[in-house]
């Protein structure tokens, strides 16, 4: 992957409940966060329009959604680029998720039942064989969903809005930087996040969860990988 090559992005059936705008504004958001738009690359109205198969409208609209969000910058000559990232934004960034998150996994645990246990061991599974097939956009695309089928075992979280924003501003580096690393030791935390769920130990839970959050980022928080990201998000 490099800023300069074609963008692939991931697109879904549109159900016919769903406006076209919605669909380019959801089918755009994943792309962000799940890293298929890279830092440093330029898109512009016109080329997504023609990713998506649409007109420039629903684009347009969905890009100043996104640019609310902190997600895209619109830029002039309805270019867009993902936003500038400093070292102490990645840093905070990076807090934030590890804070929130372990909440969510706490506040979560109580209502997790069999059904939604056995959900997070097929979503493991599917992850480690993605991993296995060094497939990067699927890891990624997987590694969210078993983090949201956790938060959202607790019918009362109100967290997933703010942990999705997190993820919408780190994906294009994340991504960025996992394509670069030729080796890692990866340990499944999800096992023991998945061990202390059947335990009932919120406090393992939570560390589980902290600790995956930070080990998938700690290769991306390098000075060497930060000063990449700074250099590949300059505009």
């Amino acid at each position: 992957m490099d800023k300069k090559s074609p963008i692939k992005i991931t697109l879904t059936e549109r159900d016919e409940s769903v406006t076209i705008t919605q669909w380019v504004y959801q089918t755009l958001r994943n792309a962000v966060m799940y890293g298929e738009i890279l830092p440093g690359r330029v898109v512009t109205i016109r080329e997504l329009a023609g990713i998506l198969d649409v007109s420039p409208m629903p684009v347009r609209e969905a890009l100043r959604q996104l640019a609310a969000e902190n997600a895209l910058e619109i830029q002039g000559n309805r270019r867009v680029m993902v936003p500038k990232m400093t070292a102490m934004k990645f840093n905070e960034l990076c807090e934030a998720r590890i804070a929130i998150e372990s909440h969510a996994a706490a506040r979560a645990l109580p209502y997790i039942d069999n059904d939604r246990l056995e959900q997070l061991r097929s979503l493991d599974s599917l992850i480690d064989q993605a991993q296995e097939d060094d497939n990067l956009s699927q890891i990624s695309i997987l590694n969210q969903n078993f983090h949201r089928a956790l938060y959202t075992a607790n019918p009362h979280q109100v967290t997933l809005p703010l942990i999705e924003s997190l993820w919408l501003q780190l994906g294009p580096f994340m991504r960025m930087a996992t394509s670069e690393l030729e080796e890692h030791y990866l340990v499944d935390r999800h096992n023991e996040a998945m061990s202390a769920i059947e335990r009932k130990d919120a406090y393992a839970l939570q560390m589980a969860i902290a600790a995956d959050i930070r080990e998938g980022i700690a290769f991306a928080g390098t000075p060497e990988m930060l000063h990449t990201f700074i250099e590949n998000s300059g505009h």
